[in-house]
């Protein structure tokens, strides 16, 4: 290239190079103009209403309604937090705090317990899932307008006495809060003498850790295969997800990559050290409730054709967080971008940019999803609607009718009134019928459970719009049956459904007799999705043609 060519390129070069500075710089100052204006236009309102608004006016709640509706335009995980929220946030990471050793839920005027922990506060007062705390420390659950489970927080070695109601009889008890750990791998064992049975319920600080531990004892016991269950795990912390995949895949490779439009925000994310064993035969547990860094860790597994995916569909949440700092201790969490799986797939299964007439989000379709290759052996995986599993399996699923009797307590309802009208006291002598599922479908009708199909809605509003027009009176016959015939088939649903509202069923009925202990003991032995892992493993043949 001559001189005079590197001249003239260099004129060419600067002027493009000073333009385009020239427009990023514009474009930045425009947003940065119309944000200005907007927060001024914003506040100048906020002082006008709380001055001169007819009626007095709470400041702190306009403005928590006004962050609300900002951030509900969003994706559901771009929220804001308080102190509180953030303390507790934290905590969650570190998987330690102090209270009372319970799950604990929030319904209308009264706590209910979830879940006692066996030996922590609540187990050791004869709390029981199912009980209604309506009363602490002398105040009522229904006068309290914040959230009432935090009157359960406190100190270690410090009381706090809670009034709850048992099938319709008052009690009280007084418990002494401890403090109390959260374990990242609560459970493993040996499935068989040669394979090895891991939970892993979240990804905390400890996941990597405790999972490593787990593999590493059950080695020495024997195990030469591994069950890794990441079934419920709603994710946690993408740098434990890329540990976890490190333990069964080898130094310096994908993991998961994450795009954005802001660019420091585009990063990919690698093996960091030489895997714990990279070659242990491996089976991986997923299901609906299986999110985020979970999906993370079932996908990189499955791209890498390192071991075989086994349940359902897990939930599609391809989008990554993070926390910022704002004033007075509180915090935004903001959805910063997308993540990605090795081969390429983002699995994040609903579009919040892009939303129905209703303004919910919409689902990405079967028909839409993209294909991508695995790395190994350019198996066919698809993106658009979560970890889709080698092998599928019904017990594992939720469908849109489990998903509402999950929503409306009713199997958590129901297994409370069986615990009180059954006793067990051998964890094998639990196996419920086809009696039990009949009587559950009879309770449910009684209780007059529904839920809205898609379908029925599309009907509703129809037949509003024709009522509008005044053409109900010719459609209203049709639209009666036509209704009628939905409820039919929602009956129906719900006994097509049958293997995964039984399962579902059984794990929450089993948890009340023998802890959560006993249910990881009971579904080593009965779990349809472990007894399918375990087979599977038992086949090396079959376990590498799903591979290759």
């Amino acid at each position: 290239m001559t001189p005079s060519n590197v001249n003239f390129k260099r004129q060419i070069l600067v002027p493009i190079l000073g333009a385009v500075f020239f427009f990023s710089l514009a474009s930045f100052k425009n947003d940065f103009f119309e944000i200005a204006k907007q927060i001024e236009i914003f506040t100048e309102m906020y002082k006008q209403l709380n001055m001169n608004y007819v009626d007095e006016t709470n400041p702190a709640h306009l403005m928590d309604n006004a962050i609300e509706g900002m951030l509900s335009d969003l994706d559901p995980y771009t929220t804001f937090w308080t102190e509180q929220e953030v303390e507790r946030a934290k905590i969650n990471s570190r998987g330690e705090f102090t209270g009372i050793g319970a799950n604990v839920s929030t319904r209308a005027d009264k706590l209910i317990i979830l879940e006692p922990w066996k030996d922590y506060p609540a187990d050791k007062a004869g709390l029981k899932a199912g009980d209604e705390i309506i009363q602490i420390d002398g105040t009522n659950i229904s006068d309290y307008n914040e959230n009432a489970g935090e009157l359960l927080q406190g100190s270690a070695g410090t009381e706090v006495t809670v009034t709850y109601m048992r099938q319709g009889k008052q009690n009280k008890a007084t418990l002494k809060r401890a403090a109390v750990e959260i374990q990242a791998v609560p459970f493993f064992d040996m499935a068989t003498p040669d394979i090895g049975y891991v939970i892993l319920s979240k990804f905390n600080e400890k996941a990597s850790r405790e999972t490593k531990e787990a593999i590493k004892q059950l080695k020495e016991r024997g195990a030469k295969k591994i069950i890794l269950d990441l079934r419920g795990n709603p994710g946690g912390l993408l740098s434990e997800a890329v540990n976890v995949s490190n333990l069964f895949i080898e130094k310096d490779k994908l993991i998961t990559s994450t795009q954005s439009t802001v660019e420091k925000f585009n990063k990919t994310y690698l093996t960091p050290r030489n895997a714990y064993d990279a070659d242990i035969p491996l089976a991986v547990l997923i299901n609906g409730r299986s999110a985020s860094a979970s999906e993370i860790v079932s996908g990189s597994i499955q791209d890498y054709d390192r071991g075989v995916v086994i349940g359902a569909r897990s939930f599609g949440k391809g989008l990554v967080q993070r926390p910022r700092e704002l004033s007075y201790g509180t915090q935004v969490k903001i959805t910063i971008s997308r993540y990605y799986t090795p081969s390429g797939r983002c699995i994040q299964a609903l579009d919040y940019w892009n939303r129905d007439e209703d303004g919910n989000a919409v689902r990405t379709r079967k028909e839409d999803y993209k294909a991508f290759k695995t790395i190994n052996s350019a198996r066919t995986v698809f993106d658009g609607g979560g970890v889709d599993p080698d092998i599928k399996l019904a017990s594992a699923a939720y469908s849109p009718i489990t998903t509402s009797l999950l929503r409306e307590n009713a199997i958590f309802d129901y297994a409370t009134q069986y615990y009180y009208k059954h006793q067990y006291a051998d964890l094998d002598k639990i196996q419920l019928t086809d009696a039990d599922f009949n009587a559950f479908v009879a309770w449910i009708e009684s209780r007059g459970f529904d839920f809205d199909t898609v379908t029925e809605s599309a009907f509703a509003k129809a037949y509003l719009s024709a009522v509008n027009e005044e053409l109900d009176d010719d459609i209203a016959t049709s639209y009666k049956g036509m209704m009628q015939a939905i409820q039919n088939a929602k009956k129906k649903d719900m006994r097509d459904k049958k293997a995964e509202i039984m399962s579902l069923l059984t794990d929450e009925i089993v948890k009340r007799y023998f802890y959560r202990e006993g249910l990881y003991k009971y579904q080593l032995k009965y779990n349809p999705e472990i007894q399918a892992a375990i087979k599977v493993l038992n086949n090396p043949a079959e376990y590498r043609k799903i591979l290759s």
